[in-house]
């Protein structure tokens, strides 16, 4: 395929747009993007969306791809472990490794996207359009309808191929289920829960109110309140409540009262430092969490979904942002197979890459009940205190499932969501039968674990997870 001849036009340039149109600009491809939104660059419109993000090394290998790890990394503030707040106040911190060199990141959605727009702008074939809604795509035709925000005109572009990366509400994914064109399967299913996002402003002098590198965790068992670092010296604050189940719920929480009541009741640390609550809690909308997986993600070789157009996942393993750029490598992979035509090239792709993201689907509502719940729990605070030790002493020869997942970027999502569910399942079993002791022995307590999280990935295996 003759690279520079071919025209793309890529729908939504948000991370995975951004950094897809960079890559391809740098391959040497016409790249056309349209955006709904105004340029991110120009005007503040993070009101109510989650304004940071967790960044970590599958992340990280799409932006060495680009050659930008330098420029991103001024951006990053080092997590290296959950703080943990409970009821009465009090802290502890829980590393999410215990190798010293494994952190994550909290990143600015806006300031990263800001970045790799400039960066794709620099190469001539890469032409960005903003305030452009994407309404439908003719993905037999290859053409895309839009309309013009500013003069409410609307015009159709035709291109070679047509890649969506318009998130969760993408219109390519709705004119693929709405054209019965072909048999397209669709799935889209809520938490009870929803979230609303709040802040910790900084000091007067700028300095933090709290621990800087960590990300804050108050998990309250069915609700709970997350907080990560800015480098302005703010903390970006997350409410994630049920819309209507329990005591406190955001359908209920509609008074200064009640919510500086639940605050005071749940979170007293976090409002001690949080003057603005009632500003931000009435200010900011409650938005819903939702999981999209879908298949196929391509049409023929006219049209591909990407990023949260063809999988959204609820954020609990900090792994949305890092999947999406993940596709960028994975696709980058398959173009360098030289294969014949975009058809090959879309099928290559889509099989070698929808497995994972749905495992990571999967992952992400599983750290859900994790993180507001589990973390509390003392048998689950052994297993952890466990991991880190064999980790630390044997940093070759163990992960744990949340390791795998997030440093480990050359092992698929589904391969260490199976490895890391076997792992915590044989060490949960054996702490609660009192077969080992996190005192023990820690080369006998590898082997052992090795050995039975082995005899449950055969099981497994036999039983077709393989």
């Amino acid at each position: 395929m003759k690279e520079k001849q071919q025209n793309i036009l890529i729908i939504g340039a948000g991370l995975c747009g951004s950094l897809l149109a960079l890559r391809l600009g740098q391959r040497g491809y016409n790249v056309s993007v349209y955006e709904m939104r105004p340029d991110i660059r120009e005007v503040d419109i993070s009101a109510g969306r989650s304004i940071n993000l967790a960044f970590s090394n599958r992340g990280n290998k799409a932006i060495k791809l680009v050659g930008l790890e330098d420029k991103v990394k001024a951006l990053c503030i080092p997590m290296n472990g959950r703080m943990i707040h409970d009821e009465h106040g009090n802290t502890f911190q829980s590393n999410y490794s215990g190798r010293e060199h494994e952190y994550i990141n909290s990143i600015s959605r806006g300031e990263l996207n800001a970045l790799l727009l400039d960066e794709a702008e620099k190469h001539k074939n890469v032409k960005i359009y903003f305030n452009k809604k994407c309404k439908s795509v003719d993905f037999e035709k290859t053409t895309a309808l839009f309309k013009d925000y500013k003069t409410k005109n609307e015009f159709v572009e035709d291109a070679d191929i047509i890649i969506a990366t318009d998130g969760a509400g993408s219109a390519m994914r709705k004119s693929y289920y709405l054209g019965k064109k072909f048999l397209f399967s669709f799935s889209q299913e809520y938490l009870t829960h929803g979230y609303k996002e709040l802040s910790i402003l900084p000091k007067e002098n700028g300095d933090y109110k709290t621990h800087k590198n960590a990300l804050h965790i108050w998990p309250r068992g069915n609700f709970m309140l997350i907080a990560l670092p800015n480098l302005d010296g703010s903390f970006t604050v997350t409410l994630f409540l049920s819309y209507d189940a329990g005591e406190y719920n955001f359908n209920n929480l509609n008074t200064e009262d009640s919510v500086l009541e639940f605050f005071q009741k749940e979170f007293p640390d976090a409002m001690a430092i949080m003057p603005n609550l009632l500003d931000d809690f009435f200010q900011n909308p409650t938005a819903p969490l939702g999981t999209v997986k879908c298949s196929p993600w391509h049409y023929k070789g006219n049209t591909l979904l990407m990023g949260d157009a063809a999988h959204a996942i609820v954020p609990f393993y900090g792994q949305g942002m890092n999947a999406s750029f993940e596709d960028v490598v994975e696709f980058d992979k398959v173009l360098d197979q030289n294969l014949n035509n975009w058809e090959a090239i879309f099928k290559t792709y889509e099989n070698t890459r929808k497995k994972d993201t749905d495992a990571i689907a999967d992952l992400a509502i599983d750290n859900f009940h994790e993180m507001k719940g589990h973390v509390n729990h003392a048998i689950f605070q052994e297993k952890r205190k466990l991991e880190m030790a064999l980790e630390k002493k044997f940093p070759n020869d163990y992960s744990s499932k949340y390791s795998l997942v997030t440093f480990n970027e050359d092992i698929g999502y589904r391969l260490a969501m199976l490895r890391g569910r076997a792992q915590d399942k044989a060490i949960l079993n054996m702490l609660s039968d009192k077969e080992i002791e996190i005192t023990g022995d820690l080369k006998d307590i590898l082997r052992q674990v090795k050995q039975v999280t082995e005899a449950i990935l055969e099981d497994d295996r036999i039983a077709g997870l393989k």
